[in-house]
């Protein structure tokens, strides 16, 4: 499995901006899709938006359209996320996933194997 650890969130306030980094050890990420996905006290995970092995970009939620863009570093093994504009509503636990036996991406988190332990991010005044 493909091991992935996730940072950069906080606390940041209404309208605020945060990056996200999705890393890998000893793996470089773009052989592979990369979703981005976040789940809320007491919802489900939802995907947000992939990248596919062909830099592609896939949105899943209307909601973030406009406002989160996915990147691949020029280190080959980090992928970013970055989050403009945030409302409360983004408030939640934020991962990232592949999976090394699939090829594409997809907004269901059943097809992804591999996850990093989430990062928090809060939106708050």
């Amino acid at each position: 499995q493909v091991q992935l650890v996730e940072s950069g969130g906080g606390l940041v306030q209404p309208g605020g901006s945060l990056r996200l980094s999705c890393a890998a050890s000893g793996y470089a990420l773009d052989g592979y899709h990369i979703g981005w996905f976040r789940q809320a006290p007491g919802k489900e995970r939802e995907g947000l938006l992939c990248i596919s092995r062909n830099d592609h970009t896939t949105f899943y939620i209307d909601s973030v359209k406009g406002r989160f863009t996915i990147a691949r570093g020029k280190v080959r093994n980090t992928v970013y996320l970055q989050m403009n504009n945030l409302k409360p509503e983004d408030t939640a636990v934020y991962y990232c996933a592949t999976d090394r036996n699939r090829y594409s991406c997809s907004g269901d988190p059943g097809m992804y194997s591999s996850w990093g332990q989430g990062t928090q991010v809060t939106v708050s005044s």
